[in-house]
């Protein structure tokens, strides 16, 4: 007799599924500028950087992602905006859409980090964020044969070109987008065009109410939308990888509420957001509180988080923290975690010298282990 077949199909781990996200590439042919589409209103005045509210839908809206595809996007939108030289203030992924809260420097203040003598081995540095060292290998023997040649005009505006995409709003999204479709229609065996149209942007005030009011109305689309109670809960916006421990996220959270960029825990920026969600994200009911009218955060769950000023229990926090791990979580005592770090060694890559990480949150002693490279443990 043969064995019952499992009635649900076994997906490799996420660290697979995600190996062409994650993979350093060469330039894509078509990752140049274009012209068209709709008006675009964009900061150019004397200040340092402007905000912008960009979102944008898959075709129809009728393409939705699985959890797989969301932390795919997730990991695009980080990693062009440290290639772009963005910062995410906050973000949202949907089923179909995707929420996106930026700051883009002003470019030529941004680019004098590339100045001086050292200014294109700091830009080949740069670049390998995103590129393979083979195809940076290439460029700089291109760069090389044309400075040998006597043409060393068309070797400073092959640099430029390249400087060109740096601090671009549209490139920046374009790229995103373009990228993901590559991957996304690769997985599903798909061709065609994913997104509906380029991208919506609205500008906004980089301060004050305004940024704060934007960041909110971000992360309170899975709760509005009816997919979780708390955006504590929805994996995939700002505020919950911010609530996991990302630096990167708490400091665009800090950026959105005025605090210290480092401020998340030391100048109560995590305690103001979580109070201000539950300000703005009340659900409205009618006239005669019978009917909801726009789905959000309960009465009493608001008063209940502003009573507590904001503040999570340590469990709950911990809690946030444990969800997102990777596959192949670890958790226990340090001398357990470094143990089972040092048997699976061939999982982590080669800088790496330690396995555990405590959990700044546990009253007591509590390591993780995190960050497999494709696989989970055996």
């Amino acid at each position: 007799m043969n064995p019952a077949q499992p009635s649900h199909p076994q997906h490799p781990p996420l660290e697979e599924q995600l190996v062409g996200v994650n993979a350093k590439t060469g330039l894509y042919p078509a990752a140049r500028s274009w012209s068209g589409g709709r008006h675009r209103i964009l900061g150019k005045g004397p200040l340092e950087s402007y905000c912008y509210h960009v979102m944008s839908r898959t075709c129809g809206g009728e393409v939705h992602f699985d959890d797989v595809e969301k932390e795919a996007l997730r990991r695009v939108i980080w990693r062009m905006a440290e290639f772009s030289g963005i910062k995410v203030v906050t973000y949202c992924i949907m089923g179909n859409h995707f929420h996106l809260l930026a700051e883009v420097p002003h470019r030529q203040t941004w680019l004098q980090r590339f100045d001086g003598p050292h200014g294109e081995t700091k830009l080949f540095d740069h670049l390998s964020t995103l590129y393979s060292r083979a195809y940076l290998g290439l460029l700089r023997d291109e760069l090389s044969d044309l400075r040998s040649r006597g043409l060393t005009i068309l070797a400073t505006q092959r640099i430029e070109a390249i400087k060109k995409r740096f601090c671009d709003l549209s490139l920046f999204v374009k790229e995103i987008k373009e990228r993901f479709s590559r991957w996304y229609n690769k997985r599903h065996s798909r061709r065609g065009t994913l997104w509906m149209d380029r991208f919506k942007s609205v500008l906004v005030e980089g301060k004050g109410e305004p940024l704060r009011t934007m960041a909110a109305y971000i992360d309170l689309n899975p709760v509005r939308a009816g997919l979780v109670k708390d955006p504590k809960d929805y994996r995939w916006c700002g505020y919950a990888e911010a609530l996991s421990g990302s630096r990167r996220a708490q400091r665009g959270l800090c950026k959105a509420l005025g605090k210290p960029v480092d401020g998340w825990k030391s100048a109560g920026a995590a305690e103001a957001y979580r109070c201000l969600l539950h300000d703005e994200g009340r659900e409205v009911r009618d006239a005669q509180n019978e009917n909801v009218l726009r789905p959000g955060i309960t009465p009493a769950s608001a008063r209940a988080v502003l009573a507590a000023k904001g503040t999570l229990t340590p469990a709950e926090l911990i809690r946030l923290r444990v969800r997102y791990f990777t596959d192949g979580l670890v958790l226990g005592s340090k001398a357990f975690v470094e143990d089972i770090f040092t048997t699976q060694r061939d999982h982590f890559g080669p800088r790496r010298k330690h396995g555990a990480k405590r959990i700044p949150q546990s009253s007591s002693p509590f390591y993780s282990l995190r960050q497999l490279r494709l696989r989970p443990l055996s």
